[in-house]
């Protein structure tokens, strides 16, 4: 076997088990782990260098006005959001800033004389969270030797894991403790492909596929004519569009804005009967919109929670205090009732289920 080959080979830990099915699935899931391995430690590099440019322009400008460093950021995220689409809002510069800042050595990682072994961005956009240095490198070390997959990272830091294992005289009963309650998330395989920060790294668009049913998608798209033809001043904005906070990524199902009430109307579709944390992910949907998106002269945004339950639909209107009296009175108005609403949702799943049978009957 040549030397090229035989590179090959051991660079994918590719052996022969006599399995051929076997064997190719460990060679496409190697290749992938790779190309994902590429794409994220490209986009760490990315990100600490744009970093370390902002924060070299603002040590330029210290003898300027305070206010030189936000303005920098805003004229940036402009420019860089026209030429290259999402992920240079304000935030995530400012973000970038402090990558630099708090890893100011990663990327000696990198260097010919390293082993080249870093955690991927997103990873690190999570350890930002934590201000305590020493509990951040232990994290960091942990997540690594232990492969944790981000959402388990971002678990152990909510539970305070590194304070409890500090205080604990029986280390092994928390960290059982711990992988059992992560354990789903570490069987998540895919989970790179789902990254939403990869996808607008590389320009791509993010599939819907992965954050809706094929009953979810039906309805979705019927719900958004059936508001459309209501002609009560209904626009279209946008379908799965990305919210992101310091520690989520959330996806709101249909978004309108409203021009007689001169508002944004936001409906989330859930397959379960609806929960109070149902309706509190809608308030802080709410409050990100009327932080980021309402301009001058906009009333408050309302937000539609329906369910699509096999044994009931329903549908709740979500209004953040103080802005109760202003729905009830001229909200309802024109927006279509409970009723309405459930009513569309049961004609949409048994059209679905009409189709589905067609289908299974024409196989």
């Amino acid at each position: 076997m040549s030397d090229t080959k035989m590179e090959i080979i051991t660079s994918m830990n590719y052996s022969n088990t006599d399995n051929i099915l076997s064997d190719m699935k460990n060679i496409i899931e190697a290749a992938q782990h790779q190309a994902y391995q590429a794409v994220n430690t490209t986009l760490v590099k990315r990100n600490w260098l744009i970093g370390y440019r902002i924060v070299e322009e603002e040590l330029k400008g210290t003898t300027r006005t305070d206010n030189y460093g936000k303005e920098i950021m805003k004229v940036l995220s402009k420019s860089l959001t026209e030429e290259y689409g999402k992920g240079f809002d304000v935030s995530s510069l400012y973000k970038f800033k402090r990558f630099y800042e708090v890893f100011p050595d990663i990327l000696d990682s990198l260097s010919p004389k390293s082993s080249g072994q870093i955690l991927s961005w997103t990873h690190y956009r999570v350890l930002l969270q934590v201000e305590d240095m020493e509990a951040r490198k232990w994290y960091e070390k942990e997540a690594y030797q232990q492969t944790w997959s981000v959402r388990t990272l971002q678990r152990n830091i909510s539970s305070q894991y590194y304070y409890r294992m500090l205080q604990t005289q029986k280390p092994n009963i928390i960290e059982a403790e711990m992988k059992t309650l992560t354990g789903n998330y570490q069987n998540e395989k895919y989970e790179f492909i789902k990254n939403p920060v990869i996808a607008e790294f590389l320009g791509m668009p993010q599939s819907n596929g992965f954050t809706e049913s094929d009953l979810e998608s039906s309805i979705l798209s019927n719900l958004q004519k059936f508001l459309m033809e209501l002609g009560k001043g209904y626009a279209f904005v946008a379908r799965q569009q990305h919210i992101r906070t310091e520690k989520e990524d959330y996806y709101i199902d249909l978004v309108f804005y409203n021009y007689i009430l001169k508002c944004f109307v936001l409906i989330d579709l859930k397959t379960e009967k609806i929960t109070h944390q149902d309706v509190g992910q809608m308030d802080m949907y709410i409050r990100m919109y009327d932080d980021l998106k309402r301009s001058e002269g906009d009333n408050p945004t309302i937000g539609i929670v329906l369910c699509s339950d096999t044994d009931e639909d329903i549908a709740r209107y979500s209004v953040l205090h103080g802005n109760e009296q202003l729905f009830a009175s001229k909200y309802k108005l024109y927006l279509p009732t409970e009723e309405e609403l459930k009513a569309e949702i049961e004609t949409q799943k048994m059209l679905f289920q009409l189709q589905q049978q067609e289908k299974e009957e024409q196989e």
